[in-house]
């Protein structure tokens, strides 16, 4: 997986120091990707970045806090997971170290700081959640929403399938590269996409890139904590008028294809497309016809929303 580091650039936003890449034309339209839980920027394929710079668009990334590039934040405390996961079971509220809302902040401040007025904005899964909550809280700023294989937080969904489960219940053999390799390539294959399968060359290269970048236990679950500390957003999804399009994949065994439809019915006139086969990953396959549905979705609403 090429890091395409040469792009890089960092900036302090929110209290935190936001590393990202602009790809394109900056005269083009922006589209800002967000990526999921323990995923830096470059989790998003190169394949997939290339085709949307080639259909006339700057394409803005960022790693998230706490994962690739941004700030590691190790000095805010974790609570004892233990009790963390009785309190997500019984329906109580968790303290985390940090919300998705501010995670939202810091990409919203990334774009006040590029002097970004609005954005065409994609997420996937965690990234999904924080894209839809800049579409709920900064509604100027989203001139379109596209949330792929991602959830309303409503509670109630379907949970994570047992295989997958056990799967990330384990943990790499040790701090070492190769273990580190191991156990991320097996992550990705569990979740991945049944009927679209990686390469092995491919799924190493992927991964490669991706612990190159900076991923740690510690941000990933302080990232994870946020998810399970977020709110029911249903209601206020339910107030949007931003042009909305979900994506999902039907064989998605870590967040349920009922996640994304739940997330399309409570979005007024939401766009819902299924792919089967598809589980929680961009299968090389798949890429341009994703792409199409979001260059698509974002065409047919160009004036629909200023």
């Amino acid at each position: 997986m090429n890091d395409n580091s040469e792009f890089d650039n960092n900036i302090n936003v929110n209290g935190v120091d936001i590393a990202y890449q602009l790809h394109g034309d900056a005269s083009h339209p922006t589209l800002l990707l967000i990526h999921g839980l323990s995923t830096p920027l470059n989790g998003w394929p190169s394949a997939m970045v290339e085709l949307f710079v080639a259909e006339g668009y700057q394409v803005l990334l960022l790693d998230n806090r706490d994962v690739g590039r941004s700030s590691q934040l190790d000095h805010l405390s974790i609570p004892k997971l233990g009790w963390v996961v009785l309190q997500f079971k019984l329906g109580l509220s968790i303290k985390a170290p940090y919300q998705l809302e501010d995670m939202m902040q810091d990409a919203v401040a990334l774009l006040d700081a590029l002097k970004l007025s609005e954005v065409h904005v994609v997420g996937a899964s965690m990234g999904g959640m924080i894209a839809q909550l800049m579409a709920i809280h900064y509604p100027q700023k989203v001139k379109t929403l596209t949330s792929i294989m991602s959830t309303t937080g409503y509670k109630k969904l379907p949970p994570i399938a047992k295989n997958i489960r056990e799967a990330l219940a384990h943990k790499p053999a040790s701090k070492e590269h190769k273990d580190l390799m191991d156990y991320h390539v097996k992550k990705w294959q569990v979740i991945g996409s049944p009927d679209y399968p990686s390469s092995d060359i491919y799924l190493h290269e992927y991964v490669e890139g991706m612990l190159q970048r900076g991923i740690t236990s510690k941000g990933t679950l302080r990232q994870m904590l946020a998810i399970m500390a977020a709110k029911n957003r249903q209601n206020s999804l339910a107030k949007l008028t931003t042009p909305s399009l979900v994506i999902h994949g039907d064989c998605d065994g870590l967040v349920n294809v009922a996640g994304g439809k739940a997330t399309a019915d409570a979005i007024p006139n939401a766009k819902l497309k299924i792919y089967p086969g598809m589980g929680h990953d961009f299968p090389v396959e798949l890429i341009p016809n994703i792409v199409d549905d979001i260059v698509a979705h974002i065409n047919m609403n160009l004036g629909t929303k200023t």
